[in-house]
């Protein structure tokens, strides 16, 4: 006979050479899966969970945990519009629950909700990242739970000998998904302008060739008649910067002296981002005996942003530890501190904001100068300091047409802008054990934010010179109190019938008090205190509150661990509701079914696992947004903003409207699955088919402006995701030197809304959003592209053809695109048909090697940033073009969907289902390799395990454009926002 712990025993007939090799033991390590309130083993588990364990999340090299997710477990999706250092993603799992209500998942850490903000928790002290997606697994939870939960659970010490482990790693950042495939040339760019301004005069002005040549030329650098503002050629007297053959006169010289100043082209994208540094250092010790254990770690974190002004720094502590009393009591605590610095540029994620760095780099035509040069040609300077140009003919004798008093470059280094925290979180309880099976805990947890905002606009150069400099301070201070009382009892009654109750009650309060203020005209232009400013001062201030109480019950039940059922009730009160609708009633229950364990399988050989599961159940939501996206923790009463002067206050002026009948949004789930183990546990994986209804939806309805507000929230309307997901890993190879798997996780929904406000009439469009009956929510509504007349070079879009009664007999095209807006054209559903991710690790002799990628197939998304280099000079001269735009229609090349140039045609950009685009891509999410020293090597040194290592994270990028990003959202997406960071990095683990 030959065993081994987690392995299978095999009896074998004994040879003089053996070789041996042992397969997993499910029924031995039967992975446990955190839950609410409690633990369970995945074998015996009913609903629908997914776990990301310590091993994976290390190896991603991110300041916000929610980042690690991407690609990692079924049914849940990353989105991001902003890449800056320490910024969390948005996380959806199995698609969006509402229209206007909150659709965030609930963080759990240690078995307590967590409110804080997630960078401030250090990757390397989670040990686990357990996803809970159907109402089985989350209703325990009650309100806060209806998106699904994430529990977090936090490294704990073991007994034995402490054991101190040391990580540190060193990187560099740069930029992961670059800019749209511009012309940076700038005598191609220059010759697309004079194009542009030829066919405006011949076209639209009535002017020959020679004329319309003569006019182009003359307004190419000017301003006022439709050029780029800025002359940065020097021309022979008398000549123009374009022959008439199109192209660049060959005389004309790049640069341009008036006497005071000297221009020249500067490669903004390259003068702006930067590789920066990544650097990372984690210390750890744990340990323990029979009665105590502990865990304290110390980290540090230095993530510097791509851009100046940028990154984020967190210093990292935290104490666990458990104290068995005796026999009957057994107490611990978990205290966590951190301190983030997150430097923050303003206007980074601003689409059109002249100080957003991201988006002056990718939309700026490649003929401006970034600094001011003297006569001479060199870069000047002010107190040392360079001075940039910001093209508003003060900082030089230009004003130029691409975004005027703007240079993002100067603001990121003069300008500052930090949030500054002061986190802690700490969790203690005491559980009793008063009799063999019965448990009595009392947990609480607190957490403390203390939040400290400071800005300062400079007094030098740019949109708040004018005003001496402009200086902004906010403290925000978050307080939150939880407390929870649970009872559980389990008992066995002939070794074959397992029962587990539970009951408990479960209190949050949250307080939040906010205080700013803002002023002018800054004694000191480098310091952002309030008091450093002397004018236009400005304060406000406000308190908000938030309470959930519960009571809640649960009951398990298995049959010889065969059949098993779970049955769970809460009734939940929210502080956000008027007294009369505050509380609901909410329910789950799920069973499961161990086909494995029936006799009739044992001689089923290659099943080693096979379980059927489904669940059904209610939960509730009171996460309703304000009209700007923020949370309203009062929306059943009237909100006014009160203001006032000289000791008078003014009248209260309406900008919420409350509504007292206000009450819960129901999410109604269902999940149906089967989760397996075959081939000797070579093939382990889990595939479910899901649903969610939400009904009652919180909305916020718009009215009409007459009545004096815009909105008023009601629970309107019903709304369906369903779909199916699957997870496999596949164990290739398993020895005693050599090991390798692969794993893929696919995800395919649907959303469907199946219910609106009577008032709607079954359809609200909402700009170019169109929310309809039995259709998908992530719609557009758009006027409909036809393509380019070949006759004429302008766009065609698709209306309606009628007859002489108005009936519609068919379609047909024009060439106006006002008329073309009255027949506008829902999109299909542009979610995506399917998303997930895919990895292999390896290990052999000591090395190992991962790969981890996400993906997306299927949907389309609007490429906005796209369509503004698409641009044909009408209002957006000085504009990067995209290489595209050499496809433009000409009377040489009349077979083309790109229109023709031309600053007179306003349109030719403007929305359309021109610039629909698939949504598919490809990340490479990390790639690890490293090496473990043999330990007849390291034991010499005592130590333990030393092992030395190399990872990247976003290390490679594909999507159906350079420069678009699917990522950000469903529906639309820019390149004017902090795009993500690749960081490539080398380290090194020692254990003693």
């Amino acid at each position: 006979m030959v065993s081994f712990i987690g392995l299978e025993t095999q009896e074998l007939e004994i040879k003089p050479v053996m070789k041996v090799v042992l397969h997993s033991d499910t029924e031995v390590l039967d992975e446990v899966v955190v839950t609410a309130y409690g633990t369970a083993t995945k074998g015996t588990f009913t609903g629908s969970a997914s776990v990301m364990k310590a091993d994976k999340i290390e190896k991603r090299q991110v300041s916000n945990i929610t980042n690690a997710l991407a690609g990692a477990v079924a049914g849940v999706q990353i989105q991001s519009s902003n890449g800056q250092p320490g910024e969390d993603a948005k996380v959806r799992i199995r698609g969006v629950g509402s229209i206007n209500a909150g659709t965030e998942p609930l963080y759990v850490v240690d078995g307590m909700p967590f409110d804080g903000d997630l960078s401030s928790l250090n990757t390397q002290d989670i040990e686990s990242m357990t996803v809970l997606k159907d109402a089985a697994s989350t209703a325990l939870y009650g309100a806060r739970g209806a998106n699904g939960i994430i529990m977090i659970t936090t490294k704990k010490g073991a007994s034995g000998k402490a054991r101190v482990n040391f990580d540190a790693k060193w990187g560099v950042n740069s930029r992961a998904v670059t800019n749209y495939d511009v012309i940076d040339n700038p005598d191609q760019y220059m010759e697309l302008a004079y194009q542009a301004l030829k066919n405006a005069g011949l076209y639209n002005l009535g002017y020959d060739e020679a004329t319309a040549h003569a006019y182009a030329n003359s307004s190419i650098f000017n301003k006022s008649a439709g050029g780029v503002g800025y002359q940065v050629y020097t021309l022979p007297e008398g000549e123009g910067l374009i022959g008439t053959d199109g192209r660049i006169n060959p005389n004309a010289k790049l640069g341009y002296n008036d006497g005071t100043y000297y221009y020249t082209p500067d490669d903004w994208e390259k003068e702006m981002f930067k590789n920066k540094l990544r650097q990372e250092y984690n210390l750890s010790v744990s340990g323990g005996n029979d009665r105590a254990t502990f865990y304290f770690s110390l980290g540090y974190l230095d993530d510097q942003g791509v851009i100046d002004g940028s990154g984020f720094k967190r210093y990292s502590g935290r104490l666990n530890g458990d104290y068995k009393v005796n026999d009957w009591l057994k107490v611990g605590a978990n205290v966590a501190y951190n301190f983030t610095n997150s430097r923050y540029p303003e206007e980074q994620t601003t689409s059109n904001s002249s100080g957003n760095a991201f988006y002056i780099a990718n939309f700026a035509a490649p003929i401006y100068p970034l600094y001011v040069r003297d006569a001479n040609g060199n870069i000047m300077t002010n107190n040392g300091r360079k001075v940039y140009d910001y093209g508003d003919g003060v900082s030089t004798n230009q004003d130029r047409a691409f975004m005027s008093i703007a240079n993002p470059a100067g603001d990121l280094i003069y300008d500052k802008t930090e949030y500054l925290m002061d986190i802690i979180n700490a969790n203690w309880y005491a559980q009793i054990t008063p009799i063999k099976g019965l448990t009595l805990t009392a947990r609480y947890g607190l957490h403390i934010d203390n939040t400290r905002f400071n800005n300062l606009s400079n007094a030098y150069m740019g949109q708040s010179a004018s005003y001496g400099g402009t200086a902004t301070q906010r403290h925000m201070r978050t307080f939150g109190f939880d407390q929870q009382y649970v009872a559980n009892y389990t008992f066995s009654v002939d070794d074959v019938h397992h029962i587990d109750l539970t009951a408990g009650y479960d209190g949050y309060s949250m307080e939040m008090t906010d205080f700013y203020g803002y002023g002018t005209n800054l004694y000191n232009p480098e310091s952002y205190y309030l008091s450093n400013a002397i004018d236009n001062w400005q304060i406000g201030g406000n308190k908000h509150e938030y309470a959930t109480h519960g009571i809640f019950a649960r009951v398990n039940y298995s049959y010889n661990d065969k059949y098993i059922g779970n049955v769970s009730y809460r009734r939940d009160a929210s502080s956000r509701f008027a007294p009369d609708h505050r509380w609901g009633d909410f329910w789950a229950a799920s069973v499961a079914w161990r086909i494995s364990e029936e006799a009739f399988m044992e001689d089923v050989e290659w099943v080693n696992q096979l379980k059927l599961k489904a669940s059904f159940g209610q939960q509730g939501n009171d996460d309703i947004l304000n009209g700007t996206g923020y949370k309203n923790y009062y929306p059943y009463i009237d909100q006014y903003s009160i203001t006032g002067a000289n000791s008078v206050f003014s009248d209260g002026v309406l900008y919420y409207k409350g509504n007292p009948d206000l009450t819960w949004e129901t999410s109604t789930s269902y999940n149906v699955g089967v989760d397996f183990s075959l081939f000797k546990n070579k093939l382990t994986g889990t595939l479910e088919y899901f649903g969610r209804k939400s009904s009652d939806m919180l909305y916020n309805l718009p009215t009409a402006g007459s009545l004096g507000y815009t909105s008023m929230p009601m629970n309107v309307g019903s709304m369906t995701n369903s779909g199916f997901e699957m997870d496999f890993t596949y164990n290739i190879i398993q020895n005693k030197n050599v090991t390798w798997d692969v794993n893929l996780n696919a995800t395919f929904i649907k959303n469907k809304i199946n219910e609106l406000h009577e008032n709607l009439n079954g359809r609200l469009i909402d700009g170019n959003r169109i929310y309809e009956e039995g259709e998908s929510m992530y719609r557009m509504y758009l006027v409909d592209y036809a393509g380019v007349d070949e006759a004429t070079g302008q766009s065609l879009y698709w209306i309606d053809d009628v007859d002489e009664d108005g009936n519609v007999i068919g379609r047909k095209t024009t060439t106006d695109y006002n008329v073309a807006q009255s027949y506008r054209v829902a999109t299909d559903d542009m979610m995506p048909t399917v998303y997930g991710g895919i990895g292999t690790s390896v290990t052999a002799y000591g090395f190992d090697a991962s790969i981890s990628l996400s993906y997306q197939l299927g949907g389309q998304i609007y490429d906005s940033g796209y369509a503004l280099t698409m641009h044909n000079g009408y209002n957006y001269m000085g504009y990067s073009w995209n290489k595209d735009i050499l496809n433009a229609w000409t009377p040489t090349n009349t077979h083309t969907d790109v229109p023709r140039l031309d600053t007179q045609d306003r349109d030719v950009n403007s929305s359309s289902t021109r610039f629909l685009t698939s949504s598919n891509y490809l990340n490479i999410n990390n790639i690890t390799v490293g090496y473990t020293l043999p330990k007849s090597w390291t034991q010499k040194m005592q130590i333990e395990k030393l092992r030395i290592y190399f990872t990247a994270d976003n290390l490679g990028f594909i999507s159906a454009r350079k420069g678009l990003d699917p990522r950000q959202s469903y529906t639309s997406a820019t390149t004017a926002v902090y795009t993500p960071i690749r960081t490539i990095s080398g380290g090194i683990n020692l254990t003693f």
